[in-house]
């Protein structure tokens, strides 16, 4: 069974259409590796990621997600061997010293 990835957002926060845009970059770059793409209205902040029910990016604790990290990490989940062009040159945190 493909892999399904859920986005869970908060309703109170207003961050439906963060989570619309990057449910859209999600469904674009994985359209042959994922089976379901889920958005999950909640409340109290939450921002979540998850595929196949494992947290990938939580906003409590790494901020809200730039969406080439969040690919790469769905990327290394669902599809190992996949290029994501541009969005696999490391950010500028990632480079070491």
């Amino acid at each position: 069974m493909s892999p399904v990835v859920q986005i869970e957002y908060c309703t109170q926060c207003r961050w439906l259409p963060r989570a619309a845009w990057l449910a859209q970059e999600l469904l674009t770059t994985f359209e042959t590796e994922l089976t379901e793409l889920s958005l999950k209205p909640s409340t109290g902040g939450v921002f979540v990621v998850r595929v196949d029910g494992e947290v990938v990016w939580d906003r409590r604790e790494q901020g809200f997600p730039e969406p080439t990290a969040v690919k790469r990490l769905v990327r290394d989940r669902v599809a190992p061997g996949k290029s994501l062009g541009h969005s696999d040159k490391p950010a500028q945190d990632d480079v070491g010293p």
